[in-house]
């Protein structure tokens, strides 16, 4: 499985809990918002990507699970 995070710019308001949960991938802006240093989720990474996803207050990040024989197609 391949996993990318990805994040909903209109739904965001920058409540930043994306960094403190995944600040391995994700860092923030000036303003609050997060700003992704990779969208690919490295496997060891995974369940803390589905815990901040679980946790945007708004649903603005967005983790998309693809097969590795798609991905390539």
């Amino acid at each position: 499985m391949r996993y990318r995070l990805r994040v909903n710019p209109i739904t965001c308001e920058a409540h930043g809990m994306c960094a403190e949960l995944l600040g391995e991938i994700i860092d923030l802006d000036p303003w609050g918002y997060p700003i992704l240093g990779s969208d690919r989720v490295p496997p060891d990474l995974v369940g803390h990507a589905e815990r901040a996803v679980a946790s945007c207050p708004t649903l603005a990040l967005i983790l998309d699970r693809s097969s590795h024989a798609r991905a390539r197609a």
